[in-house]
């Protein structure tokens, strides 16, 4: 796994933990559609590598995670293209949400459109304090086009989300923070750490029960209470039937660290 191919982003590796970094620092990591293929490229290589177990996404440089989408490249578009341009980035950030594997969102500066919808398809955000996140499309005659509608609402809630889409409003780290758009503010100096112990941390956890939480609170978002709890039901068996859950339970009892083997 490296930076084989890549030109837009950085693939890299330590341990049981990969990152992603989007690396068009000039463009502040505009997402345009070679960013975006990719970006789905890395994505297959992580989901295909069994022994990763967390993926943290970030932004190369110090001063954006993502811009967002690449203006210049949409004011060149036609109808017809920019309805592609929209369905792709669906289809990418979609594949990233349905990762296994819990995903890290580093936001080391602004993350506006496109580039917040990115972070909204992860499953943390941590923010830099000097991070400013909002979805200022409305301000251009667009909307956002990458699952800002659909996944703002599910974060914070439907008003404060119409709040910040039909107004294009950018907040601070700290205001995202009281909101629930971010889950963690620290010093931008530590958050390439904080990210990478976060995801160690991640890492540590049981993969499969991992997995099947990571399935079970998507559905808690998806449709109605009944079948998320059906959805629980079911993802407590799998982990039940587990090695993981064996080794859990033994470890606990005789009072040494679990030695997990991911199934």
């Amino acid at each position: 796994m490296g930076d084989a191919g890549f030109t837009n982003l950085r693939l890299e590796r330590d341990g049981a933990t990969a990152t992603v970094r989007l690396d068009r620092p000039s463009r502040h990591n505009a997402v345009d559609a070679a960013l975006l293929r990719e970006l789905a490229r890395a994505l297959r290589e992580v989901r295909r590598d069994p022994t990763l177990r967390a993926l943290v996404v970030g932004g190369a440089g110090d001063k954006a995670f993502s811009a967002g989408a690449d203006v210049a490249a949409m004011a060149a578009m036609s109808a017809e293209e920019g309805h592609a341009f929209a369905r792709l980035g669906h289809e990418v950030l979609e594949r990233l949400e349905a990762l296994p594997i819990p995903v890290v969102a580093a936001v080391n500066g602004v993350a506006l459109g496109g580039g917040l919808e990115l972070a909204l398809a992860c499953d943390l955000i941590v923010a830099a304090d000097r991070a400013r996140l909002g979805l200022p499309e409305t301000s251009l005659g667009l909307i956002p086009g990458f699952g800002g509608t659909q996944r703002l609402p599910r974060r914070v809630g439907l008003g404060r989300a119409r709040e910040l889409i039909y107004l294009g409003r950018v907040v601070t780290a700290d205001e995202a923070l009281r909101m629930g758009l971010v889950d963690r503010v620290v010093p931008a100096a530590e958050l390439p750490g904080h990210a990478a112990a976060l995801a160690a941390e991640l890492a540590a956890r049981a993969p499969v029960a991992l997995r099947q939480a990571k399935r079970a609170t998507h559905a808690a978002v998806e449709g109605p209470l009944a079948a998320g709890l059906a959805h629980e039901v079911e993802a407590f068996g799998v982990v039940f039937a587990s090695d993981d859950r064996v080794e859990g339970l033994r470890a606990f009892l005789d009072k040494r660290p679990p030695a997990w083997k991911g199934r």
